[in-house]
């Protein structure tokens, strides 16, 4: 608000020198907001930075869909990472979403993507084989963290770990791996709508759409459907 050119616009009487200065007075205020809030997203991870630790976000994404692999992601960001944008994914559209993605693979220290197939989901719970993906996660990172920062799971690797509840809001690291961990699904999704069509697999991303339960009715079950989930159970009885 201090350049010389906007405060030649605070002081023009004319309408519309007033109105542009009150949109770039939005417009900035509205930068700031989003710095402040990334800013504080990073709370848990700068005492790690201050003692020269590394510290892995870990988040999942598919829990809840009737087909596809649950997919988890571990994300260590170097102390200089600078992309306020990044936040929880859910609060992103997926134009945000597809945009931070290579920032988020460019810029940050190391990224490990840990999946559990739908026959480990069949053959352990949908809780545990996300437990298992996302020790696969992390296991799989170039580089060892020294502490995890994960949403509001347990994982069984022997490192200290920070558990959050709804840590993609909480945590720029947190952010980053669901952001990474929603865009591979969804694109992994995409292709098994072209190897199995008629489901919406590209549009529902495996979840229960009614263009989902009426390709399962039409079609019956692929081999990447769960059938440990009742829908899915009720098209292999009508089968």
């Amino acid at each position: 608000m201090d350049d010389p050119l906007v405060q030649t616009l605070a002081t023009d009487p004319r309408k519309g020198a007033q109105q542009l200065y009150q949109q770039i007075q939005r417009r900035l205020a509205k930068q700031a907001a989003v710095e402040a809030a990334f800013q504080e997203r990073l709370h848990y991870e700068r005492p790690f930075w201050s003692r020269g630790q590394r510290v892995a976000g870990i988040d999942e994404v598919g829990r809840g869909p009737l087909a596809g692999p649950v997919v988890t992601c571990a994300v260590i960001l170097p102390p200089d990472f600078d992309v306020p944008l990044v936040n929880d994914s859910k609060q992103l559209t997926a134009k945000e979403r597809e945009r931070l993605y290579p920032i988020i693979l460019d810029r940050a220290e190391a990224v490990s993507i840990g999946a559990a197939s739908p026959q480990l989901i069949d053959q352990l719970n949908i809780y545990q084989a996300t437990r298992v993906a996302m020790q696969r996660a992390v296991l799989g990172l170039g580089v060892a963290p020294q502490e995890l920062i994960v949403d509001a799971m347990q994982i069984p690797v022997d490192l200290p770990q920070i558990r959050l509840i709804k840590g993609d809001a909480k945590s720029a690291s947190v952010a980053a791996a669901s952001i990474v961990a929603k865009v591979f699904r969804d694109h992994l999704m995409a292709s098994y709508d072209r190897l199995y069509p008629g489901y919406g697999f590209a549009q529902n991303a495996g979840y229960g759409t009614a263009e989902h339960l009426a390709g399962l009715a039409e079609r019956g079950i692929t081999p990447i459907h769960r059938k440990s989930f009742a829908p899915v159970k009720k098209a292999m009885q009508i089968e």
